[in-house]
């Protein structure tokens, strides 16, 4: 059994529990968006901004940040002039990954739907 485990329940209900943040991470506005646009390809940062319609540089920038320190998203630096660098899902991203796109295809599924059912 894991440490953490032998110290408490994960709860995501929980203010303390870390599954609270990771799953804040994960389920930000940008952070699903960037977990999508990835679950495919390798991409450059300008590639995800073009992709990723409305984010800002800076707001990419943090989401990308989070999502690597979290081990969801892989940075890879490559040393060349001008600075090339790439982001790809690790095995957990891409696990998450599929779990939020899941999620926005059922809602762009039931779109009308939800549309029509929302109050004036």
């Amino acid at each position: 059994m894991d440490t953490l485990e032998k110290v408490f329940e994960p709860d995501v209900l929980s203010a303390n529990c870390p599954s609270r943040t990771l799953f804040n991470h994960v389920t930000s506005r940008w952070g699903v968006l960037v977990l999508i646009a990835l679950q495919n390809d390798t991409m450059r940062f300008s590639e995800l901004r073009r992709k990723i319609e409305g984010v800002s540089e800076r707001m990419l920038s943090q989401t990308l940040k989070l999502l690597e320190e979290d081990g969801f998203v892989d940075r890879k630096a490559f040393d060349v002039v001008p600075p090339h660098v790439e982001y790809s899902l690790t095995a957990f991203g891409q696990e998450v990954s599929k779990r939020v796109r899941e999620l926005a295809s059922w809602i762009e599924g039931n779109l009308g739907d939800i549309l029509a059912a929302k109050q004036p």
